[in-house]
């Protein structure tokens, strides 16, 4: 069974069929590949990716993540010039090819199919000693770290690269005491804003004593907690600042599948109609559907009574292995009552 292949991106070289293409577009489940005498083809991205001999060529490590827009300009110029000198050095090391000319022939020292990654780096720490610039194993481990997660904005000294929380000059002991009442409100019932103020005042003198931090003015102290609350509903619906803390702290990963059935995706969503049920009710209905992700391939679909449990996992999943048998409607029903949301009669 072949491993699971990375994400594939546009601009990806990969080795297809005996030959090296490059991606140049990917629209659904279709991948448009240009190989070397730029020829190009089509190919679907579930057969692609489980093909004998396929092979991502360029590694994942010389994939740079973009920085956030301006980011790079509002650093001092000789923080960007070590960063630009040390992403020059990176990509060669782990490509074997000059960061301007990536298309250009491999070193044969950096070779990544001839030579392994601590090979590579003790050459490049060998290399930066005879020119200079003596760098230590680690710190050439970490910056290819840094460089990896991060792109080119981690190998800027991160002391220079912090972001402001945009709470400004705010005393940071009224900042970090606020935020803990505002965690710690999460699970609460929601509260006037001068509650939270007393809340942070009992905070501030339980940790630093009475009358010994300078408390903000009431405008300032509605700025700071408009800032420190920022997206929490604090004030807001109980119900929807618990529903925001359950939430995950990064984004949702991606997941690549090469094969049908490797990856389910299951979900369920109410319909916005009336339907007469078999016992002659007239309810809601909630659609659960299972889509496989390496065909884009609606695996099943099933209408339950909304909130009725009948379309669990477990039963939209035997649904799509064993059809249902097909059922008509009975003649003892309307079925304009169903399709329009009307009560019969």
């Amino acid at each position: 069974m072949p491993s699971r292949p990375r994400l594939l991106r546009a601009g990806d070289v990969v080795r297809f069929d005996g030959r090296v293409h490059t991606v140049a577009a990917l629209e659904g489940t279709a991948v448009r590949l240009v190989d070397e005498a730029q020829s190009a083809s089509v190919v679907m991205l579930a057969p692609l990716l489980s093909s004998t001999g396929f092979e991502v060529v360029t590694p994942a490590s010389v994939r740079a993540v973009v920085p956030a827009a301006g980011v790079l300009e509002e650093l001092p110029a000789q923080a960007v010039e070590r960063a630009e000198w040390w992403q020059r050095h990176l990509v060669e090391m782990l490509t074997g090819r000059p960061l301007d000319d990536p298309q250009g022939s491999v070193r044969a020292e950096y070779d990544p199919s001839a030579k392994s990654l601590r090979q590579r780096e003790l050459t490049k720490a060998a290399e930066l000693a005879a020119t200079g610039h003596a760098s230590s194993l680690a710190l050439i481990q970490r910056m290819r770290r840094r460089f990896e997660d991060e792109g080119v904005l981690g190998l800027v000294d991160p002391r220079l690269r912090a972001v402001s929380d945009g709470t400004g000059r705010a005393d940071r002991r009224v900042v970090e005491a606020l935020r803990r009442v505002v965690d710690e409100q999460t699970g609460r019932s929601t509260v006037s804003a001068q509650v939270l103020r007393r809340r942070m005042e009992g905070e501030l003198e339980a940790e630093h004593g009475p009358g010994v931090v300078p408390l903000p003015s009431r405008t300032a102290f509605y700025r700071l907690l408009k800032t420190v609350a920022s997206g929490r509903h604090t004030l807001g619906s109980a119900r929807t600042r618990r529903s925001l803390a359950k939430q995950p702290d990064g984004m949702f990963g991606q997941l690549t599948a090469a094969r049908p059935g490797e990856v389910m995706e299951i979900a369920s969503t109410p319909l916005d109609v009336l339907v007469v049920h078999d016992d002659g009710t007239v309810d809601t209905v909630e659609l659960t559907g299972i889509v496989d992700i390496a065909t884009r391939t609606l695996a099943a679909a099933v209408n339950s009574p909304q909130g009725s449990g009948q379309a669990s996992p477990t039963a939209t999943t035997g649904s799509s292995t064993e059809p249902r048998p097909f059922t008509t409607w009975s003649e003892s029903k309307d079925p304009k009552s169903s399709l329009t949301g009307r009560h019969p009669g």
